[in-house]
């Protein structure tokens, strides 16, 4: 039987990973996903970045078990050659295994059931605000309560772009769409895009669009050789106008981090409408056209544009402690050029990944991703067991001398800014030559 097995060497599989010709390895078995990439829930780009390789972990982090009886029809009937198993992958593996028997991918709690009912609340008390009260300093409130309502909202698009956080899938695509597209003009297709290739080339400062901030921000000297961001398909320059801009990067962090939404608003309108397949696209520009409908109707509800520039200030300053909450999971984390490696996967994740300590009575403020190498290990698994499963994967890292990196949020923000500030003093160095300005890059900013 042995002997009838085919076999192909690692090689002749890395051969095999562009568009049109892609192919990987999942437990040793060679599977074509060419054609599945077109149709492929999570997008081609997790596929193409594993293109060519073992993509075991990353298929056993982002798949429940029932995923597996459908990679038949993609075997080739190709078995990798000397095929093997690092003892970190077989205890991360155990690890998914035992939380699958515990049943924590299926038990949600109530969470989304409980933040919807608080969306629900701040937006009519926003509402009502507004309309009914003539006090500015209540509407400044009222701002910040929309504000923080974008933050809820993103805790809910967050979950449901990575499992199933209502009754069922069509219920789930109710509540995507309602808490990213409509109450918060995000596309959620535009997240789950980016997200997933955030996720699975964690950190990789070419592959990683979390990461490619220019011109306002870099987090590595390794952007002052205008690498090619393989996500977007371009070159990031790195000119006098990007290298003016992150020269002080670690004071305007903050305030850019204020109206950062802007970009997500950005975003979502370049991908909804340009060439680019996106899934639900019609829903998609629906939502965002409903946001657009109310959100404008009701600022300017507002007596005069002193109040309403007040309250859309506020609604975005309060939102901007979430955009924050995003880059310290990261921006302090080690980095790497190259697409991420099969081999290593789990290595890549706790490497780049930065948890922030806190009181069980805080998890409301963080969604989750306080426990950011839990939640980067075990994607699919509900925000309320990430406390619970957080001493075993420390044991884990432990027990094979991986990072498990943890701070309070001061620390983390300290770390974050001496990361900006040690590349701002690096850009300010003259003797790195760059070209001529382009001003296309401001206006293009990607991430």
């Amino acid at each position: 039987m042995a002997d009838s097995m085919r076999y192909i060497s690692q090689a002749e599989l890395e051969s095999h990973k562009k568009p049109g010709d892609l192919w990987i390895s999942i437990q040793g078995k060679i599977y074509d996903v060419t054609e599945w990439s077109l149709d492929h829930p999570g997008g081609p780009v997790p596929l193409l970045n594993l293109g060519g390789q073992d993509a075991t972990d990353a298929f056993v982090a982002y798949h429940p078990g029932i995923a597996w009886q459908y990679l038949d029809k993609f075997f080739t009937g190709y078995y990798l050659q000397d095929y093997s198993v690092s003892e970190v992958s077989k205890d991360y593996r155990k690890l998914a295994v035992e939380f699958s028997k515990m049943g924590l991918f299926e038990k949600k709690g109530h969470v989304t059931c409980i933040l919807l009912c608080i969306i629900a609340l701040l937006f009519s008390v926003s509402v009502y605000g507004v309309l009914f009260c003539d006090s500015p300093w209540v509407h400044l409130g009222c701002g910040g309560l929309m504000g923080f309502l974008w933050i809820q909202s993103g805790w809910i698009g967050h979950d449901s772009g990575h499992y199933v956080v209502m009754t069922n899938q069509k219920i789930n695509r109710f509540a995507q769409l309602l808490s990213g597209n409509c109450l918060a003009g995000i596309s959620m297709g535009w997240w789950k895009w980016t997200h997933n290739a955030h996720h699975i080339a964690c950190n990789s400062l070419d592959f990683d669009p979390d990461l490619q901030h220019m011109p306002f921000f870099t987090v590595s000297s390794n952007f002052f050789n205008s690498i090619t961001s393989a996500f977007y398909g371009r070159k990031m320059n790195f000119d006098s106008f990007t290298r003016f801009l992150v020269s002080y990067q670690h004071w305007t962090f903050y305030p850019v981090m204020c109206f950062a939404r802007i970009n997500l608003f950005a975003q979502s309108f370049l991908l909804l409408f340009s060439k680019r397949k996106v899934p639900n696209k019609g829903q998609e520009i629906l939502g965002i056209l409903v946001f657009w409908t109310w959100y404008p109707l009701l600022v300017s509800c507002l007596p005069n544009w002193y109040e309403r520039v007040m309250f859309v200030v506020a609604s975005f300053a309060v939102t901007g402690i979430q955009h924050v909450q995003f880059c310290l999971n990261h921006f302090s984390s080690s980095v790497y050029i190259g697409p991420p490696s099969g081999n290593n996967w789990f290595e890549k994740q706790t490497d780049g990944t930065l948890n922030i300590s806190c009181s069980s009575w805080m998890d409301w403020f963080y969604g989750g991703l306080q426990f950011q190498v839990e939640h980067h290990l075990f994607p699919r698994l509900p925000r309320c067991h990430l406390r619970k499963i957080s001493p075993l994967v420390k044991e884990l890292c432990k027990k094979h001398n991986l990072a498990y990196n943890c701070a309070s949020f001061w620390k983390a923000n300290a770390m974050t800014i001496e990361t900006l500030r040690s590349a701002a003093l690096q850009a300010r160095d003259l003797t790195h030559s760059v070209p001529k300005n382009l001003v296309w890059e401001a206006v293009n900013t990607h991430g």
